[in-house]
């Protein structure tokens, strides 16, 4: 697994580099998000919850979400609502725990 980034969603705030545990993604100060090495990954989904605006996305495996699945997160009303898009199908939202509650 590892993360893509959706550069037209991208605010380069930064926050996705702040939180990632492997030092992996370079952004901020103008620059937006990329990871510099992407084989590396942990798909902790770090970056996914401090997104604001679902730039980032978990690319997964074919057994998780399909070829071309993709995972993102966004907080809405308190909670993480995670979002599941898969090519041909409509996008599935399931809420997750409160934010900073439970870890994920």
């Amino acid at each position: 697994m590892s993360v893509v980034f959706e550069s037209g969603l991208c605010v380069a705030c930064g926050r996705c580099a702040a939180v990632c545990p492997g030092t992996l993604i370079r952004a901020g100060k103008g620059e937006r998000a990329s990871i510099l090495y992407p084989e590396d990954c942990w798909g902790c989904a770090s970056c996914l919850k401090a997104c604001p605006n679902r730039a980032v996305k978990l690319s997964l495996p074919p057994a998780l979400g399909g070829l071309g699945g993709l995972l993102s997160c966004a907080g809405e009303g308190g909670r993480l609502v995670w979002r599941l898009e898969r090519p041909g199908q409509d996008p599935l939202d399931f809420p997750g725990w409160p934010e900073g509650e439970g870890g994920y």
